[in-house]
């Protein structure tokens, strides 16, 4: 699944990843919200969920989509339109006309599909028409770690380049022409300048920097409004207690300051940890700028759960909100 970008030349508000990974850097103007709504797909239950979260008493609603095991979701709320990394069917998917379908509806049709080019998906994001896919190596792929470009039309997805990646790939965003990327099975961030510019192949990140603490990275939610970046943390994968969030504050200025191969200290941090949190495996997650609230896909605890926090808070802390979902895998958040 992160901020407030553009999509397809139209605004679009976000709070990530992906998640709110809808970003070509340009930050408008602040103005009143006309939709608040988080969005979650799940590698379990072929569903997504869509909660309006301007509602008194916010509810999930769940539509059945052509993919069992999904990953990586976004939402452009102008265009009506719900893109998703299909792990079952290894392509992306769009679905249109969310608002148009009726209330009753349990099923989200399939608008059209790319083609089969990939295979254990783990996030997605865009910069304009483009839309970019992590493959975490597997071996399916022949243990091999790639991101895919594709260039989005009216009528489908065009793979456009594929970049052979040196680490292990989990969340991805794109901010403005550069690339954050967290490197799974590490507590590292790498940063690619003017990706896009880049020829297919294997390609190497500018700076890359490991963030002290912090034992596995998954998810990512930068925000260009407040210049805050989110990081999650699963920890041991076998763990449903030891997950966690990082918060990294001023983070251009952070990031700068701090070499290649360099460590962002434990004293830069705000870190949300501990049993009261729910968090053991939280793969994704979401924050918005306006409430300054962090959305989690926790994947482990209970089975699945979707958190949410306070992004200026830290410590061994309960969660704000906590609603079981099954299999949960990815968050978005629209802020329109």
């Amino acid at each position: 699944m992160k901020n407030t970008f553009l999509l397809f030349g139209l605004i679009a508000f976000l709070g990530s990843c992906t998640d709110n990974n809808y970003n070509d850097g340009v930050v408008p103007p602040v103005v009143s919200t006309a939709e608040f709504k988080l969005f979650t797909s799940s590698n379990t239950s072929g569903a997504v969920s869509v909660t309006d979260l301007m509602a008194s008493a916010p509810m999930p609603r769940s539509l059945m989509i052509s993919s069992v095991d999904s990953e990586g979701i976004m939402y452009d709320g102008l265009a009506d339109e719900m893109i998703v990394a299909s792990r079952s069917n290894n392509r992306l998917e769009l679905y249109r006309g969310f608002k148009t379908l009726a209330a009753s509806a349990a099923t989200f049709p399939l608008t059209f599909s790319g083609s089969a080019d990939f295979t254990n998906a783990r996030e997605t994001t865009t910069s304009g028409n483009f839309v970019l896919v992590a493959q975490d190596q597997a071996a399916s792929n022949m243990n091999t770690n790639r991101i895919f470009v594709y260039q989005k039309s009216a009528t489908g997805f065009t793979l456009v380049n594929t970049y052979t990646i040196p680490f292990k790939l989990w969340g991805i965003q794109m901010v403005g022409s550069t690339l954050y990327a967290v490197v799974d099975l590490a507590s590292d961030l790498c940063v690619f300048d003017n990706f896009l510019a880049n020829a297919s192949g294997t390609i190497m990140p500018t700076k890359r920097v490991t963030i002290q603490g912090l034992v596995r990275t998954h998810g990512i939610a930068y925000s260009a409004e407040d210049n805050r970046m989110v990081l999650s943390d699963v920890g041991s994968a076998a763990s449903d207690t030891d997950g966690g969030l990082v918060i990294l504050n001023n983070f251009a200025s952070l990031l700068a300051s701090t070499p290649n191969n360099g460590t962002i200290a434990l004293a830069s941090q705000n870190r949300i940890y501990g049993a009261a949190t729910l968090m053991g495996n939280p793969v994704d997650c979401a924050y918005d700028y306006i409430t300054k609230d962090i959305f989690v896909a926790e994947r482990l605890n209970g089975g699945g759960r979707v958190l949410s926090f306070s992004g200026n808070s830290s410590g061994d802390i309960a969660p704000k909100t906590s609603r079981l979902e099954a299999g949960v895998t990815s968050v978005f958040v629209l802020r329109k």
